[in-house]
């Protein structure tokens, strides 16, 4: 049941369910980023620093290492001194496990940004089936993921005796240096060492890091079911939207009917189009559009104007201009005053007419 669900998870994730995702702490994350990070920023570190602390080392141990008979052996004693030792060794490896500290949250943060998700450590009481925990474990990513480790220690370990195999005669005359000359070949070695290990981490963190993503967003796919799923969620039922554009039309045209008896004038195409204007020349800048509709609209316009007395001009250039460029309860634009100007002109001179009659 699990493989059909997989194949059938053919559509590339939406940016809803990877936002969800992301919430729920499900990021692409590139343990190997971590660990190369912090293992570049330790060999630079103590690249820069080493030669400093060896000295402070060096300054620390010396009075136990040339005078250890000196050393009192009593409780009280021996606790002062290793008291105080792990301070002063506290103090100086202190940088370093700063440093450390730094790396591991900037490479987490470096990856996935600032993700609060406090529903990665909320109590779960199934993650403690035993089942589950076993599906885990033998899981396919599980198994990739033990083999890549075994892999990476196998690479490491293969470029750590390539190049610690040529130096195992330098190593064997350490003991019969002086503390000083001891420490600075130790570092060399250490910091060879380093070099090597960086450089195969290097290439294994970004491989990983393809990897990851990869996986990540496979991991995300959806079925094509789930993806119209989500579309209904975020644009609504087609039948519900469609149900609401229908009374918002509706509730729109009852509006606009309710404003034709306060119109000055309806200009038609004569039946195709029909656009009522209202001008109170006391109060208003310009005439505004109260109405406008095409066909069987434009019939019922005209039809409410004749009933209210509302004077109906016949100007089909104009009219469809007018329906084109004014929305409802908009100011008509200044390229259409001469022509609105012309119309309202001629109505207030054919009412002017019936009133003198």
């Amino acid at each position: 049941m699990a493989e059909e669900d997989d194949s059938s998870k053919t559509e590339e994730p939406t940016p809803k369910k990877l936002a969800k995702a992301r919430e729920k702490g499900q990021l692409a994350m590139s343990q190997e980023i971590k660990s190369w990070l912090i293992l570049l920023g330790s060999a630079i570190f103590l690249f820069m620093m080493a030669p400093s602390m060896m000295k402070d080392i060096r300054v620390t141990l010396v009075p136990f290492i040339s005078s250890p008979h000196a050393i009192p052996f009593d409780f009280p004693h021996l606790r002062l001194m290793f008291s105080n030792l792990f301070l002063e060794l506290l103090i100086i490896l202190g940088p370093l496990f700063g440093v450390l500290v730094i790396l591991a949250i900037f490479s987490s943060v470096g990856q996935t940004g600032l993700v609060f998700s406090p529903k990665k450590i909320d109590f779960d009481i199934t993650k403690l089936s035993p089942i589950k925990g076993v599906k885990k474990m033998v899981s396919m990513r599980s198994l990739l993921e033990f083999a890549k480790g075994i892999f990476k220690l196998s690479l490491v370990a293969a470029v750590g005796l390539f190049l610690v195999v040529p130096l195992l005669d330098d190593v064997a005359i350490i003991p019969s240096l002086d503390l000083v000359q001891s420490l600075e070949r130790m570092h060399e070695l250490a910091v060879l060492l380093m070099v090597g290990t960086v450089s195969v981490m290097t290439v294994i963190a970004v491989l990983d890091l393809f990897y990851q993503k990869f996986a990540h967003l496979k991991e995300m796919r959806m079925t094509k079911q789930e993806v119209k799923d989500e579309q209904k969620q975020s644009e609504g039922d087609p039948q519900i939207k469609a149900r609401i554009r229908r009374l918002r039309m509706e509730r729109a045209q009852r509006r606009m009917m309710a404003a034709i008896p306060e119109a000055d004038v309806v200009i038609t195409n004569p039946t195709h189009y029909a656009v009522a204007l209202e001008y109170k020349i006391e109060v208003m800048p310009a005439p505004k559009m109260v109405a406008k509709g095409i066909d069987t609209l434009a019939l019922r316009i005209r039809e409410v104007a004749e009933a209210n007395d509302v004077p109906v001009v016949e100007n089909p250039p104009l009219a469809r201009a007018l329906y084109a460029a004014v929305e409802l309860d908009e100011e008509i634009p200044e390229e259409h005053y001469m022509a609105v100007a012309e119309v309202i002109g001629y109505v207030m001179r054919l009412k002017g007419e019936l009133q003198g009659e």
